[in-house]
């Protein structure tokens, strides 16, 4: 009985020990885990560069990885990045990636990946491309909330429980006629912004924080092939700022927030 007894008041005193620690201030020792699509180039890249070097946990998802130098050599280099095939595309892919990561907490579900389409296919006067209207929708709109509903209890068991989206000024319902071009790829970042907003509905009363974040122009291969190149942010530049928005985001209204932290119109 004896033994008992001091066993017992040793976990007392170690679970003690532990909370006024806590309670002092001492550094936690949880290591925040990051998801994100489309890390193989662009400011997906810089997401996981930058994310990885601050000592976080990145998962870097790429449609095909043996093509993705760049983040190969990153992950080289560090432990605390990994690689994944993932094609949002392809559902069976998102259940898939899910399964295999079934019970591993992450902080921020970070929907970057996205797929500008041919313009001249989205364009007034031009014909109109139907099946890539579909594949730009199922990437931009239906692809995020697939994802949002595969992770949804990874995202609840981490700490920061964020899920973020990359959307675009253009895609705004209030500026839209200010832009001309780009159809189909504007119309699928309105509906990835309402769907993300009824997300955030849905998952407000369970803690968890969905953020709608623009970039801007950003010096990437989708804004060259936009044609709008020449005058955009760098990456790394863009992605530095993102993070700073990430890391502030503490409000569950999912608001269309732009790279230095001012509200966009819906």
């Amino acid at each position: 009985m004896t033994k008992v007894l001091v066993l017992l008041l040793a976990m007392t005193l170690a679970a003690f020990g532990s909370s006024a620690a806590l309670a002092a201030g001492e550094p936690s020792t949880h290591v925040p885990t990051l998801l994100v699509t489309g890390a193989n180039r662009g400011i997906g890249l810089e997401f996981a560069r930058q994310y990885v070097e601050r000592e976080w946990k990145v998962i870097a998802t790429a449609r095909d990885p043996s093509n993705a130098s760049e983040l190969q050599q990153l992950a080289s280099q560090h432990s605390n990045l990994v690689i994944e095939k993932l094609d949002l595309a392809d559902n069976a892919s998102i259940t898939a990636l899910a399964k295999k990561y079934r019970g591993q907490p992450i902080d921020v579900l970070l929907n970057n990946a996205g797929y500008l389409g041919e313009p001249d296919g989205q364009a007034l006067g031009k014909t109109f491309d139907y099946p890539m209207f579909e594949e730009i929708m199922r990437v931009n709109a239906y692809a995020p909330l697939l994802m949002s509903q595969a992770f949804l209890e990874n995202v609840l068991a981490g700490e920061q429980k964020k899920i973020i989206a990359l959307t675009s000024g253009i895609g705004s319902v209030t500026l839209a006629s200010r832009f001309g071009g780009l159809v189909f790829y504007r119309m699928s970042k309105a509906s990835l912004d309402l769907g993300m907003r009824a997300l955030q509905a849905d998952v407000r009363s369970r803690g968890i924080k969905v953020g709608l974040l623009v970039p801007g122009e950003v010096e990437t291969q989708m804004l060259r092939d936009s044609g709008y190149s020449g005058r955009g942010k760098s990456p790394d530049d863009a992605a530095r700022a993102l993070i700073g928005v990430i890391d502030g985001l503490n409000d569950q209204d999912a608001k269309l927030l732009s790279f230095d932290g001012t509200i966009v119109p819906f």
